[in-house]
């Protein structure tokens, strides 16, 4: 008898332990994002930057060390971003792909060598995926608000039934290509 409730709450504790064991890779980076900031400090100040993976060339740029500090204040907002995406559970979470599309954009800008101008007509660029973004996320808000006045359900519960839990990562990966 103790032997099938213990086989059968193991699928429920690799469960939690498997929850438990990302929950804690995810904290642990997003505490290390300070540190990851100032990577930059390791680039030496020169134009040509060589390692034994690549060589970067800083055309634009004053030296390495300053485009890599350009760099990193641009990647680490997008990994926390892409963080919080992968992780929300709520119904807006798909409005955070117009601020990482923002800083996709502003990373290519950063290497682009003929750019003279950062961060600017950004907004042109990120119309279309705006257009696609934000009348679906009205339209998700529009549908719960007519469930509201439809059902005597409260909002949390709509919450519910409109979240997308897949199993792992690749498979919520895989709903968005």
């Amino acid at each position: 008898m103790k032997k099938e409730l213990s086989e059968q709450s193991s699928p429920k504790q690799s469960k939690t332990t498997k929850g438990l064991v990302m929950g804690s890779i995810i904290a642990t980076l997003i505490s290390l994002t300070p540190y990851f900031f100032t990577l930059y400090e390791s680039v030496p100040k020169q134009k040509v930057w060589d390692t034994f993976l690549f060589t970067y060339h800083s055309i634009e740029w004053h030296d390495a060390n300053y485009a890599m500090w350009v760099f990193s204040g641009k990647i680490i907002p997008l990994f926390l971003l892409f963080i919080w995406f992968f992780t929300c559970r709520h119904w807006w979470y798909h409005s955070l792909l117009v601020p990482i599309a923002m800083y996709i954009f502003q990373i290519f800008q950063v290497f682009n060598a003929e750019n003279k101008y950062l961060d600017e007509f950004q907004l042109i660029y990120m119309i279309p995926i705006m257009a696609i973004i934000i009348p679906s996320i009205y339209l998700i808000r529009a549908r719960i608000f007519n469930k509201i006045n439809d059902a005597n359900k409260s909002l949390e519960e709509l919450e519910e039934e409109f979240k997308i839990s897949p199993k792992n990562f690749w498979s919520k990966v895989k709903d968005y290509f």
